[in-house]
């Protein structure tokens, strides 16, 4: 799998070798790989993003989201495979590149608040939220995870929040969840919510994703927030989940799981490591014993 990204090329498995910010037998490495839960949790991400004035601003505002999601979220979704699987050197270049960008990104939201993309709290917030989505969505939507994989992904988080200049990142769910209470004053409902999530409903974010399941993926990842954060931006009844769906989302999310497909970014990253390309789709036991024949230490 090869890309770029403002013209710096992205290749996961070269050079022969190097680790990435994470270790292969971390969570993210199993979580990563697998886009149903990546779907789902990065919108319930933006979500909670976005019921803070400031960060909803800042998105709408000064990203191409509006006119053209399938090119954004293509980016942001190399940007999250590069920060998980690609060489350390490479990563800590680009997430340097997209934290320049950022740092161009000040204005007012329409309340005459004035925000900046690099404001600490606000980096933390979108690096919690991020972590806390993915790691929900593999749980209830591909396969439950225990409290102490929870954790050791929520405190791993850390590396990858901290590139992006995130100063405070939630060791645990609930931690993060002692966080999001003291932002709870804040949040609000907005157009922009409602907006959003038609253009995940409509498909033009992610077209490679079959059509019967856009509607599913956008009241999935509305499933991921809290009842009551759902009652305060209007999303609970709207946006309910239904059973058919749960179930079409979860068979999904399994089959997407035991999909090793050979030039994907998990799958060279194994290779560069110097793993065999499925060795994220092999049973657990398997991967250990594999890591023991290497220099990889498991941690």
């Amino acid at each position: 799998m090869e890309s770029s990204y403002l013209g710096t090329r992205i290749d996961f498995t070269s050079p022969p070798g190097e680790p990435a910010l994470l270790p292969p037998d971390s969570v993210q490495w199993r979580v990563y790989k697998n886009q149903i839960a990546l779907g789902i949790g990065g919108i319930a991400a933006v979500l909670l993003e976005f019921a803070e004035p400031r960060i909803r601003s800042g998105v709408w505002d000064h990203s191409t989201y509006k006119v053209d999601p399938i090119g954004r979220s293509r980016r942001t979704g190399l940007v999250a495979m590069l920060a998980c699987y690609g060489p350390a050197s490479t990563a800590r270049e680009v997430i340097g590149m997209v934290n320049r960008m950022h740092g161009k990104v000040v204005g007012e939201t329409p309340a005459g608040e004035k925000y900046r993309a690099l404001d600490p709290a606000l980096l933390d917030w979108v690096a919690a939220t991020a972590s806390y989505g993915f790691l929900t969505a593999y749980d209830r939507f591909v396969s439950p995870l225990s409290q102490a994989e929870k954790d050791r992904f929520m405190r791993d988080s850390e590396a990858i929040g901290r590139e992006f200049g995130a100063r405070r990142t939630p060791g645990s769910i609930s931690e993060f969840m002692a966080m999001m209470d003291e932002l709870e004053p804040r949040f609000e409902p907005h157009p922009i919510i409602i907006e959003f999530l038609s253009i995940i409903e409509s498909g033009r974010a992610a077209p490679s994703i079959p059509k019967f399941l856009h509607r599913a993926v956008a009241r999935a990842a509305v499933s991921l927030l809290p009842d009551w954060l759902k009652d305060r931006l209007g999303l609970r009844e709207a946006y309910r989940l239904g059973t058919l769906d749960r179930i079409a989302l979860r068979l999904a999310g399994r089959l997407a799981d035991r999909a090793s497909v050979p030039a994907s970014a998990p799958c060279e990253a194994s290779r560069r490591l110097g793993l065999p390309g499925d060795f994220l789709y092999l049973p657990r036991d398997r991967q250990a014993a594999l890591l023991r024949q290497t220099s990889l230490v498991t941690r």
